[in-house]
């Protein structure tokens, strides 16, 4: 039945159940929280549940049998609409937003009502949020609109008035590992690594199950260890590791962005050790790396590190040149661990 497949929400559906019961669904919602901890997964159960012809009166579930919950799941339903980002773009095109709007206009053509989902909404632009507004001010009668972002913070002011906040939180260990096995992952030791290292969101412990990600971890660690980083061989090691997961440029960069949190996390434990904390992603093989990083970097050099990634994540998802993006960043890091020598006064 409806809402078998979302977990760790189950909050937010007795609020989403009481409001239908109510009368009192709003027409447009923002979803905020981390990646990858179920946010598109519940707006899809969402809408199939606005959407189902069998539901019961005034409750929130799908049948999943009827024609309209069929057609969702198969991404068909004529009422849906969802709109996102294209993978070559680093903002949501205003033709995307005006042909949303333009089949949202439209009368249902199952006439339960409307709902569009609106991924990647932390990539709005002016013009595309401009172009937005009037639906979103004057929606279609019994229209719901669903918007997936990051953060409040991201979004512009004029959307983030408009919507009703719903926050979604970090997925628990004990489930982020439950579903980790129910996906095959056997083996305890490995499902641990995947679980410290996923922070709650089950899309970070999938990307980094990834057999090369794992390769690359141990190279970025044996990297960090050397007293003279060599940035040039650990810049080459990184592009080819990103290289090797094919010819789809989006995957290059997931993958990209994924190693890249590999080495945020190392920086995040050598930082806490620096200022005499525990290490919170670390295994015993890798302290080596991180206590060597903290002997050798103060706090602020860290800070600095930490903020030097995220300028490069940030580089990654605004379709940056990869090559360019993995080679300054290394080249930073590399600066910090192997200060060249102060030329002599001549």
């Amino acid at each position: 039945m409806s809402w078998q497949r979302v977990r760790g929400h189950d909050s937010l559906i007795e609020a989403f159940d009481r409001a239908v019961h109510r009368g009192r669904l709003a027409h447009a919602y923002l979803f905020t929280g981390p990646p990858g901890v179920g946010k598109r997964l519940f707006a899809g159960e969402l809408a199939k549940a606005l959407l189902c012809e069998n539901s019961p009166s005034g409750r929130l579930a799908a049948c999943d049998r009827c024609p309209a919950c069929l057609q969702v799941d198969a991404g068909a339903h004529p009422d849906l609409f969802v709109a996102r980002r294209p993978e070559d773009k680093v903002e949501v095109p205003i033709e995307v937003m005006r042909e949303l709007c333009r089949e949202f206009s439209l009368k249902p053509a199952r006439g339960r009502g409307k709902v569009a989902i609106l991924d990647d909404a932390d990539d709005l632009n002016d013009e595309s949020a401009n172009c937005f507004l009037k639906t979103l001010e004057e929606p279609p009668p019994r229209s719901v609109l669903l918007l997936i972002g990051t953060s409040v913070e991201r979004q512009l002011p004029t959307i983030l008035s408009r919507c009703q906040v719903i926050r979604f939180a970090p997925l628990s260990d004990a489930l982020v590992d439950e579903l980790l096995r129910a996906q095959g992952i056997a083996d305890d030791k490995v499902r641990e690594r995947l679980v410290r290292l996923a922070d709650g969101s089950l899309g970070q412990a999938q990307a980094l199950s990834d057999p090369e990600l794992r390769a690359f971890r141990q190279k970025l660690l044996d990297a960090l260890i050397d007293p003279r980083l060599d940035s040039v061989v650990l810049a080459k090691t990184w592009t080819e590791s990103v290289e090797e997961a094919g010819k789809d440029a989006a995957v290059k960069r997931r993958r990209a962005a994924a190693m890249l949190r590999l080495l945020i996390d190392v920086l995040e434990d050598a930082l806490r050790v620096n200022v005499g904390g525990t290490p919170r992603y670390s295994e015993s093989d890798d302290l080596p790396a991180v206590q060597s990083l903290a002997a050798r970097l103060d706090h602020e050099q860290l800070l600095a590190l930490l903020d030097r990634c995220l300028e490069g994540d940030a580089q990654i998802d605004r379709l940056v040149q990869l090559v360019l993006v993995l080679e300054a960043l290394v080249d930073a890091l590399g600066q910090k661990l192997s200060p060249r020598p102060a030329r002599s006064a001549s």
